[in-house]
């Protein structure tokens, strides 16, 4: 699955698009220690931490997305650097477990 495809169903709402990347899994953490050492690339990050070192670990990484879950969202400084670095972000109200089961079962 593409992250754009992602982003057009009803329980996403994209903040940042940018290369087409390809999900090949789901990754869940909100240590941002954790998640430097152990999420794979291609993944769709799912994480409620909303600052500007998530968008460091995710270039880091090279996650296909971040996926801010339970109503987190970023302010519009932190989405115009996701844009500037081609971070792919979106958001969800749903919670973790589920916005990463909803994701998981469409791969």
């Amino acid at each position: 699955m593409k992250v754009f495809e992602l982003s057009k169903l009803e329980q996403f709402t994209s903040l940042s698009l940018s290369k087409d990347s390809d999900i090949t899994g789901v990754f869940c953490c909100d240590l941002l220690s954790i998640a430097m050492g152990k999420a794979p690339a291609g993944s769709a990050w799912v994480t409620v931490m909303a600052n500007v070192n998530t968008l460091a670990v995710a270039s880091l990484t090279d996650v296909a997305c971040i996926i801010l879950a339970e109503g987190v969202t970023f302010d519009n400084t932190l989405i115009e650097k996701a844009k500037e670095e081609g971070i792919a972000v979106l958001k969800t109200d749903l919670p973790i477990f589920e916005a990463a089961l909803l994701i998981n079962n469409l791969l």
